[in-house]
């Protein structure tokens, strides 16, 4: 199954980047009696202004996992919440390596990944959905920046070679060959190099590394990982974490989805992919290469295969999708319909323009349909 056939893929791509700019917002009303209008207020409440969220049962919902998309998650649950009365929706951002561990152990309802499920733990969400399994769900979509903090940069033009030897300490000095030779005239100080990564096993980490593996020529000769694994640098936890190192530390380089880059002003890097020109990181740039992703996963699971190595006009490679994780059978009673309501909320248009408006990538409609396809299924 995919998400392009011959001779739609131009049609795709202007779909995307259509909804990057302008997601109608769709009603999901129902006859349901705790249904609400409207999201009043919040972070978000402009966009979710005259969208119909159907609240089904009341209730409480638990998850954790990926920061990067603990913004989006924000602005969903206000809105949510603040449209259903009596529903209270509680994420953790610990990261999605140890998201997909707490929903494998049964403590919560839903897990957060920016990295679908290995076979190994599919099987061990067997454990905890009787009569089923986890299933990866795309909702939250993203760009990978590659942040810097350099003096007297404005901006900056790195490829996947150049990047994968910083991250692995073999490029140490801003002012190295393959760096200049990258952005001519621009003065490039006689700088170390200070890189950072993330400490916790990270859903960003396998994006970017596997980025690395597709596209740097075998420069980076690590396998892709939640886990760092490259020489040098230093740490932090979670994105907010690195993208505070950068800001707080001139010289410096790392990597956080465009949310972060936006919330605390960090420039980002474009990328030679080897298009006529170097890509911008921008929401309509990955919106074009989520538009030629394909689904990976078999029946309700809905695992995409990016292309990280695209050299297409205007598609920035360094992308990532967050997955929410849940049992497509064997979900707790109690709170199987809030988790209904709360998915088909976040998948809808007016949640993923929510989204968008906080630097996320609003996901193809022909994918958005297919996700709320699934979810009534959810038992």
């Amino acid at each position: 199954m995919k998400l392009q056939r011959n001779g739609r893929s131009k049609a795709l791509a202007i779909g995307a980047m259509a909804l990057v700019s302008s997601l109608s917002l769709a009603a999901c009303g129902s006859d349901n009696n705790n249904s609400s209008s409207t999201a009043a207020g919040g972070a978000s409440g402009s966009a979710a202004a005259g969208a119909a969220i159907n609240c089904g049962k009341s209730g409480s919902l638990i998850a954790a996992g990926s920061t990067a998309q603990g913004t989006a998650i924000d602005v969903w649950k206000t809105n949510f919440s603040g449209a259903c009365s009596g529903t209270t929706i509680n994420y953790q951002g610990v990261g999605s390596g140890a998201g997909i561990q707490q929903f494998t152990q049964g403590k919560v309802q839903f897990a957060g990944s920016d990295s679908a499920l290995k076979p190994a733990e599919v099987d061990a969400t067997k454990a905890v959905c009787t009569g089923g399994q986890g299933i990866d769900l795309p909702m939250a979509g993203g760009l990978i920046s590659l942040v810097f903090n350099v003096d007297g940069v404005d901006n900056l033009v790195l490829d996947a070679p150049t990047a994968a030897k910083i991250f692995d300490s073999q490029i140490t000095k801003w002012n190295d060959p393959a760096i200049a030779a990258l952005n001519p005239g621009a003065k490039l100080p006689d700088a170390d190099i200070q890189s950072f990564h993330r400490s916790d096993d990270s859903g960003t980490t396998d994006n970017l590394t596997k980025y690395f593996a597709a596209a740097a020529n075998g420069a980076w000769t690590y396998p892709s990982s939640k886990t760092w694994a490259a020489k040098g640098g230093q740490s932090a936890n979670g994105s907010a974490g690195v993208a505070a190192q950068v800001k707080q530390v001139k010289n410096s380089i790392s990597y956080v989805e465009l949310a972060y880059a936006q919330t605390n002003s960090l420039k980002s890097a474009a990328i030679n992919t080897g298009a006529s020109k170097p890509v911008e990181a921008t929401a309509a740039n990955a919106a074009n290469t989520f538009a030629k992703a394909k689904i990976a996963g078999t029946g309700s699971d809905l695992a995409l295969k990016l292309d990280y190595a695209t050299k297409d006009e205007g598609s920035y490679p360094l992308v990532l999708v967050t997955y929410e994780i849940v049992c497509d059978k064997g979900n707790k009673a109690d709170t199987v319909e809030t988790l209904k309501s709360f998915l088909t909320y976040t998948a809808s248009d007016a949640g993923q323009k929510a989204a968008g408006e906080k630097g996320y990538v609003p996901l193809p409609k022909e994918l958005t349909d297919k996700v709320n396809a699934v979810i009534p299924t959810l038992a």
